[in-house]
């Protein structure tokens, strides 16, 4: 039996008959740029990190505005810190921000005692985190920006599986005895200026509750210049 072919113009016109009837809305359920078209260049990103913490209150209303304002964060935890507050620490977890390892004591001399004894550090705190929440940590980040030797200790933890994060912005609640919320905005936002990636650097220890009083304007005006929240 002969078989039929349909003639290849024929088929290109039906084709084209097609897509003039439904490619409109073939077209219309697909988003005009999507988030992997987006590059380092066009995207405006900040990460909001937060060290030092858990802490009962700090870190909560920290927390509380975050989800208030949809927005998520980084934060590297001090472990020895966690008794306590677990249940902060869970909250962390459960509302989508990246847990990281920070340290067991936040003792410079401690912690880089020798390679044995920042290796320790690094495994105590990242137990206790995974113990605690279930989820086992793959950021890290250095007590005191690791002193002299940070090299040769960011090698050690990458090798152990750890991304380094550091920071190339700051709130000033560290740098500045006593500073209000109101400083604290203008430090965050004079230190960002011209950078379309952010790793903004902030503490949700006990001391820092002007941090938290400050942090719903930051927020608003990190995104009043059309900056999208990130968490590592």
């Amino acid at each position: 039996m002969q078989k039929r072919y349909i003639p290849l113009a024929v088929f290109f016109a039906l084709l084209l008959v097609f897509l003039a009837h439904f490619g409109a809305r073939l077209t219309y359920s697909v988003p005009v740029v999507t988030f992997a078209e987006e590059t380092a260049s066009e995207r405006k990103e900040v990460y909001l990190t937060f060290d030092d913490g858990p802490s009962t209150k700090v870190t909560g209303k920290i927390l509380d505005v975050l989800k208030e304002k949809n927005a998520k964060a980084t934060f590297f935890i001090v472990s020895d810190r966690v008794a306590g507050r677990k249940e902060v620490l869970r909250r962390i977890a459960a509302e989508g921000h990246t847990l990281g390892v920070h340290s067991k004591s936040h003792v410079y001399s401690e912690i880089y005692a020798s390679d044995q004894a920042f290796i320790r550090d690094i495994d105590s705190c990242s137990n206790v985190i995974s113990d605690v929440t279930g989820v086992v940590p793959r950021v890290y980040r250095f007590p005191g920006g690791g002193l002299s030797n940070r090299k040769h200790y960011q090698q050690i933890a990458e090798k152990k599986g750890y991304r380094v994060v550091g920071w190339n912005a700051v709130c000033g609640d560290e740098e500045i005895p006593n500073a209000s919320a109101e400083l604290l905005l203008k430090t965050a936002l004079k230190t960002s200026q011209g950078k379309k990636q952010i790793v903004l650097l902030c503490h949700d220890s006990a001391s820092h509750k002007a941090t938290a009083e400050a942090l719903p304007r930051i927020i608003d005006a990190f995104r009043k210049e059309g900056y999208v929240f990130c968490a590592f």
